[in-house]
């Protein structure tokens, strides 16, 4: 019953606030005012269910508590340790990546596309916040390198994606040391409001800057990726850039992996879990942090030069800060650290948004609450990180787990 009464509040309190969007209509053709009675009493009824499921569910996770390290099932850890399912997993999920656009049209492969970039810059930010523990909410500005070298050389001098590929991913690697080194000494709260100057210092220089980067007009015409000089269609230069992104996608899962459990990973789990201890062992803190700064960069630079190239036009615009904060939602919504967690992250903060599109202006409020609601019930993340366990064992078995 106290349930009820609470939840009866919120209803009416809920009604109270959103009542001049959800009752009161203007038509500005016929000067009218259309009063929607019944949308404020979906609403009520709507919030005093959610909201009776929403302490139902608390208590239930305040009575079942935290369930202990060995008990706990981390699905994660399942896969990892049986290659047989995580073979199955990774051919079953290739075969569905190489058969998707020649199922479906255009627009759904251009959102797939749009995913596996996403997928590819939250790992590249997955080395610096998940791996290493070093805030940067100007990672926007390293992918605004790569976009603007290509487009650049592009425009000026003719050069082709594949030549200045590795150049913007060079350019982004620079740029994220020439960031490293005034930061060296930050962390936490500074650190996070240092990396944002500099992401609002490239995008407002390039805004501003009408004579290198063209200014708020930007650069358009820019050349699609080609094979030996092959002219492609619209559709098939879309299905190439897919299976571009596709390759780009499986090689930085890969690349991150191994970099995780390298010497240099475990510097930087290391790093994140104590700055004082880490260094007190021994591990080089100025090597370690431009590291990850440096390796960040790269993959956001790459997916830049492959950006620009997608849309053939670019400018400041598309390297707001938003994009570094849907950057940054992808790596804490999959879980810190977790690459499988980063990739789910990507493809519902991606796709999501996009198939919520039938309920026109309502679709942000209800992945919003999808979004509150997992913070709540699930804080890590939705995959945590699985972190290896390593025994000795002796030739007679003494020793062991």
């Amino acid at each position: 019953m106290e349930y009820m009464i609470k939840s009866l509040k919120v209803a009416v309190w809920f009604m109270f606030l959103t009542f001049p969007i959800v009752v009161i209509k203007v038509n500005t053709i016929e000067n009218i005012v259309i009063w929607r009675w019944h949308n404020m009493f979906y609403m009520g009824v709507g919030i005093f269910f959610v909201s009776m499921l929403w302490r139902y569910f608390l208590e239930r996770k305040d009575r079942v508590g935290k369930k202990s390290a060995a008990e706990r099932i981390n699905i994660t850890q399942t896969i990892m340790e049986n290659p047989k399912i995580l073979r199955t997993l990774i051919i079953s999920v290739l075969t569905i990546l190489c058969i998707f656009p020649f199922v479906t049209d255009s627009y759904q492969i251009n959102i797939m596309t749009v995913a596996l970039m996403y997928i590819v810059l939250g790992l590249g930010l997955n080395i610096v916040v998940g791996l290493a523990g070093l805030l940067d909410l100007g990672f926007v500005a390293f992918y605004a390198v790569g976009a603007y070298t290509y487009a650049l050389l592009n425009y000026h001098f003719g050069l082709s994606f594949w030549v200045v590929l590795p150049i913007g991913a060079l350019m982004a690697t620079i740029f994220g040391i020439l960031l490293g080194f005034p930061v060296l000494r930050l962390r936490g709260d500074y650190l996070a409001i240092v990396t944002l100057g500099f992401g609002e210092i490239i995008r407002l220089v390039l805004e501003n800057w009408n004579e290198f980067s063209m200014g708020p007009s930007g650069i358009a015409n820019i050349d699609r990726p080609t094979i030996y000089g092959f002219d492609m269609t619209l559709t098939q230069a879309t299905i190439f850039i897919y299976f571009l992104m596709v390759v780009f996608t499986v090689f930085t899962v890969f690349f991150v992996n191994r970099l995780q459990n390298s010497r240099i990973g475990r510097a930087w789990l290391a790093l994140r879990e104590d700055e004082i201890a880490c260094q007190a062992m021994g591990v080089g803190r100025t090597r370690t942090k431009l590291m990850a700064f440096a390796l960040g960069a790269t993959w956001a630079g790459l997916m830049g030069v492959v950006f620009a190239a997608k849309t053939t036009f670019i400018n400041p615009a598309s390297f707001t800060f938003l994009e570094s904060a849907i950057i940054l939602s992808v790596v804490v919504l999959g879980g810190m650290g977790s690459i499988p967690g980063v990739i789910i992250g990507a493809l519902i903060m991606i796709l999501l948004p996009e198939y919520l599109r039938a309920f026109s202006e309502y679709r942000m409020l209800v992945f919003g609450g999808a979004m509150v609601v997992m913070m709540v019930f699930r804080p890590q993340g939705l995959i945590s990180n699985y972190r290896r366990k390593y025994s000795f064992h002796s030739a007679d078995g003494r020793f062991g787990k």
